[in-house]
């Protein structure tokens, strides 16, 4: 059973940045295609970005794109999401999450694949 692990999540001011990393311990993480998703309160969860196993292909949200960022480091197995221009509306829990089909599956710029691992979550507070 794959097991994700984010990290990076934090208090950050607006105009801030943060960098989250996704983790599979022990796992081949870059047989992967990763997913990353963030639900705030009271709101369902949303696809933000995805990344193909090879790294070839990505796909960012149009509502983010321009601030978030994905990438992954093969070398260290692990997976990135960047974010810049934090603002409050981006306040949410973020997760990473993992399917073996190694592909994004996009339709009218959203993200459709049912992702078959996830991550914990790691929370992303922006507050003054």
């Amino acid at each position: 059973q794959l097991s994700l692990v984010e990290s990076g999540g934090g208090l950050v001011q607006p105009g801030g940045f943060l960098t989250l990393s996704c983790a599979a311990p022990g796992f081949a993480l870059n047989d992967y295609a990763i997913g990353w998703f963030r639900q705030a309160p009271g709101k369902e969860r949303e696809g933000l970005s995805c990344i193909s196993s090879s790294g070839a292909n990505t796909h960012v949200a149009d509502f983010v794109r321009g601030r978030f960022t994905i990438s992954r480091d093969r070398d260290k197995n692990m997976a990135y999401l960047h974010m810049n221009n934090l603002d409050f509306d981006d306040t949410a829990v973020y997760y990473c999450a993992a399917d073996s089909f190694r592909l994004c599956v996009v339709s009218e710029g959203r993200l459709i694949q049912r992702f078959e691992y996830w991550g914990q979550g790691a929370q992303v507070t922006v507050s003054s």
